[in-house]
């Protein structure tokens, strides 16, 4: 701790002793109060009232690609008020107003020439409200926190947006209901607002506030909106109640009194957002369905960990930069992760479901819990204190079996109650920011013989501070987490892929069959740049070998200790035939408790974007790799160093037609190991309402050490490790039409097809060993075409010593969703969706990619066909 303490001041020295003054100049404009009629939103800003005020602007200066120079076209704008609304008209010159770029896309899309207002209400210099107006009249909103380094998209506030072309440029008038914003209480306002404009044909930024490309930060260097004055808060009041009809199509099996080959259902449920006060929300969901949101990607995981799959469901994704807190910067490890709410339920159940008592039994459950309820609570005062608050209940979830007619039921997941809560407190406008994060997870009713815990809890602390100008920082971290439950769970965690306490090589832990609860701790340290030719950072994290985060919150694997180092050189002006160029050096090591070194990494990657606006990157990296949880519980082993490369090419962006590829290769010291990939990407604009993207993927692997499994021989462990020649195939399409900027079409489909064959067996004898060939003995193998399985002679006597399965797989995949989306009236929506989904796990002797278009489609798919009409009321 004392080093720590040394770095802290250190740096803090080091950092007051080169600060100097960069403030900008802040801009300002002041606004008033409609007297008469407000305007009508046409998007020709021929309304009296726009006389009220003058034009600001027509003096932006270019951000990218040429910083601080003058654009190529200007941009002027006005902003009037009432008591109910903001209203912004935008008029963005263009010489050529033939060439202007007018695409369609969904809500969100940020395609073609458009132009932005972010808006400071809090006036806290940290977060923004952003509102942005395509010239095709697509809308586009963020909600901006962490002084612009988070950017949430998912926000989606009610607002209205109209624009035209004229031989000026072109138009853009908006009317923002105060009810959407955030602001104190108090009679006279001063907002944060920037307005920023692309010229989409040239690639070009330009902004009314100067902020340059290299600043640290970006609200607080906001300009300033006066001239608010008596609005007052508005009780926002949205309720959206929906229904949804579904039916779902599949094989019939016969025997399954579940598997009839079709099921229906109707379901109902509630959405509301309330308006506190001016600076309170509450969002709730009650009965909530995401039948419209997209399945996740296919992939194959042959490591001992769970992976991790972004959160896609709406109430979840808006907001989410609130509810986190990740324990570092290198990895997806959280407090929260909103995903284990309506999680697939985890208690197993016996069944004798492959009829080995002669008594066949079928088993009907739910592949998700379903949630009751949710509610969000957030929002931030005028003292910079900022708070979220969110809590879910689920349903208890039982199994239905049935076993010759006779039906009973069985408990696969628990009714439970998550609460999760998030406090932050800005001082010095933003300059020290410090919080805190608590959750709990309380589960009811679990039995004793079930494996889950009844308790989980989880807390954090973290700080970050700024100084020289926001040049410099350092942020710090801490967390604990303590679950409870019955002895069954608690061994169960102890002996789990995050923990694996029984270890043969862990002399600091073991597991405790008598234990009923499990504490741990982790947390991070953090100093860096973030303004000038070279940022930089430089830290280290812990996460102790007891910390458990998986009831709410994620995390991969404890018991680690790591230290990483980044370092960026950026040229952010264009010289010579470039546009960018960034070049990158990171270096990380990790460690156990134990000590034992888990990885060491160096990579150095670049990043060019070129003034054709091509762009290109490259990077070469060396790793050097230990697990001591890739033999599921068995020693640590220590694996050769691999070294990597990669390089990726996309074409113009702005185009009808964009190409990208990136092939990357990596080869293994020994030659334990080789990989080689090919990714590519073809975007199509046939039209501005028609988008087309094709994605495809290949790779070719091979490793000598993969693990196989686990089996005994003379009373001891087997660590069996064998060669995998492995083949993957990821293709994907999209396409997107937008008749409207409120009526859409997208489809999503996925084929995906992986094989894995194995040979040259081995079983691990000094997984540590220095010499690579010490590490395993190479086995006598034949495999039993009757049985199916590898039978193993060990000690060379011509006789079977043990068998394990044939781990050799052959899958293929499709997946495929398509949703019609109207808005039909702001806020108000009609979602038609078709999901459907086909598996097939083929026999070994046929090429996984011919799956793809043979047995895979001779299968009866599962279909899902919806409807879900929304409609809210503004009350």
């Amino acid at each position: 701790m004392k080093y720590i303490l040394l770095l802290f001041f250190a740096f803090t020295g080091f950092a007051q002793l080169f600060s100097q003054s960069n403030e900008i100049e802040r801009k300002a404009y002041t606004t008033t109060r409609i007297v008469g009629d407000a305007p009508h939103i046409d998007g020709l800003i021929d309304d009296k009232a726009w006389d009220l005020v003058e034009w600001g602007g027509g003096d932006f200066t270019q951000r990218q690609p040429d910083d601080g120079a003058a654009p190529s076209v200007q941009t002027k704008f006005k902003i009037l008020y009432d008591d109910k609304n903001l209203y912004v008209a935008f008029l963005c010159l263009d010489p050529e107003p033939d060439k202007i770029v007018s695409r369609l896309s969904r809500r969100d899309g940020f395609d073609g020439d458009r132009v932005e207002i972010n808006i400071d209400s809090y006036n806290d210099k940290r977060t923004a409200f952003s509102f942005t107006s395509s010239v095709s009249g697509v809308k586009g909103d963020e909600y901006v926190s962490n002084n612009g380094d988070d950017w949430d998209r998912n926000w989606d506030p009610i607002w209205y947006l109209k624009t035209s072309i004229n031989n000026e440029g072109w138009i853009a008038e908006v009317k923002i209901p105060l009810s959407q914003l955030r602001f104190s209480d108090k009679e006279n306002h001063t907002w944060g607002i920037q307005i920023m404009r692309l010229y989409f044909r040239n690639e070009e930024r330009s902004i009314w506030q100067y902020i340059p490309q290299d600043a640290t930060g970006w609200v607080h260097l906001f300009g300033e909106l006066n001239g608010l004055q008596g609005i007052k808060s508005q009780k926002q009041l949205e309720i959206q109640p929906y229904i949804v009809a579904s039916t779902e199509t599949f094989e019939k099996e016969e025997g399954n009194p579940f598997a009839t080959g079709k099921t229906s259902d109707l379901t109902m449920g509630l959405d509301a957002k309330i308006g506190i006060t001016s600076d309170i929300t509450l969002d709730l969901t009650v009965n909530p369905d995401f039948g419209q949101v997209e399945a996740d990607p296919s992939q194959v995981n042959l490591t001992a960990f769970q992976l991790f799959f972004p959160e896609q469901r709406p109430f979840f994704i808006e907001g989410n930069n609130i509810l986190t807190f990740p324990i570092s910067n290198s990895n997806n490890d959280n407090l929260f992760y909103s995903r284990r709410i309506g999680r697939r339920p985890q208690i197993r159940i016996d069944t004798d479901d492959d009829g080995e008592d002669n008594v066949q039994e079928y088993v009907k459950k739910r592949n998700n819990t379903r949630i009751l309820s949710s509610m969000k609570l957030t929002g931030k005062n005028k003292h910079g204190f900022s708070w979220g608050l969110l809590e879910s209940i689920t349903h208890k979830e039982e199994a239905e079996i049935d076993s010759l007619g006779y039906r009973r039921k069985e408990t696969i997941e628990p009714f439970t109650n998550y609460l999760v809560g998030r406090v932050q407190q800005d001082l010095n406008g933003g300059q020290t920011v410090f919080g805190g994060m608590f959750t709990a997870t309380n589960r009811s009713n679990v039995g004793p013989q079930a494996d889950i815990v009844d308790e989980a809890y989880s807390g954090g602390v973290d700080f970050t501070h700024y100084m020289s100008q926001r040049k410099y920082f350092v942020s710090g971290k801490v967390v604990s987490s303590k679950v409870m439950g019955n002895a069954k769970a608690i061994e169960r965690l102890q002996s789990s892929p995050v923990h694996y306490f029984q270890r043969t090589n862990n002399d600091y832990e073991d597991v405790d069959s008598t234990k009923t609860s499990l504490s741990g701790t982790g947390g991070s340290l953090l100093v860096g740049k973030r303004s000038g030719q070279i940022i930089y950072d430089v830290g280290g994290s812990w996460s102790s070998p007891e910390l458990e985060l998986n009831d709410i919150g994620f995390v991969s694997q404890s018991d680690k200790i790591a230290q990483w180092i980044w370092v960026q050189y950026r040229k952010l002006n264009p010289f010579s035939i470039f546009r960018t160029m960034r070049v990158n050096f990171n270096q990380r090591q990790e460690w156990d408790f134990g000590g034992d070194e888990l990885r060491k990494n160096f990579n150095i990657n670049t990043n060019i974007d070129f003034t054709n606006l091509w762009s290109m990157g490259s990077g070469i990296s060396y790793n050097k790799r230990a697990s001591n949880a890739d033999l599921r519980g068995g020693p640590s082993i220590v694996y050769p160093g691999s070294y990597g490369y990669w390089i990726w090419v996309g074409t113009n962006s702005r185009k009808k037609v964009r190409f990208e590829i990136n092939p990357w290769w990596e080869w293994g010291q020994n030659d334990f190991s080789k990989t080689t990939g090919l990714w590519t990407s073809l975007t199509i604009r046939p039209t501005d309402a028609l988008n087309i993207r094709l994605i495809g993927s290949v790779e070719k692997s091979h490793n000598e050490m993969q693990y196989i499994g686990t089996t005994k021989f003379n009373m001891e462990d087997r660590y069996i490790i064998g060669k995998i020649d492995q083949t993957v195939y990821d293709f994907s399409l999209r396409l997107t039409y937008v008749l409207t900027p409120n009526l859409s079409i997208q489809y999503w489909g996925q084929p995906f097809a992986a094989t894995g064959t194995y040979s040259n067996f081995k079983r691990v004898t000094n997984s540590t060993a220095e010499k690579y060939d010490e590490r395993f003995a190479t086995l006598s193998t034949t495999y039993n075409e009757t049985e199916q399985n590898i039978e193993i002679d060990e000690n060379g006597d011509n006789l079977v010593d043990y068998t394990i399965g044939n781990p050799d797989f052959n899958f293929a995949q499709f997946r495929s969703n398509m949703v019609l989306r109207w808005e039909y009236t702001p806020g108000s929506t009609l979602f038609l969706v078709w999901n459907q989904s086909r598996s097939d796990a083929a026999s070994l002797d046929r090429n996984s990619y011919d799956h793809l278009y043979g047995s895979l489609f001779d299968r009866t798919p599962r279909n899902i066909f919806l409807v879900k009409y929304t409609y809210r009321f503004l009350l």
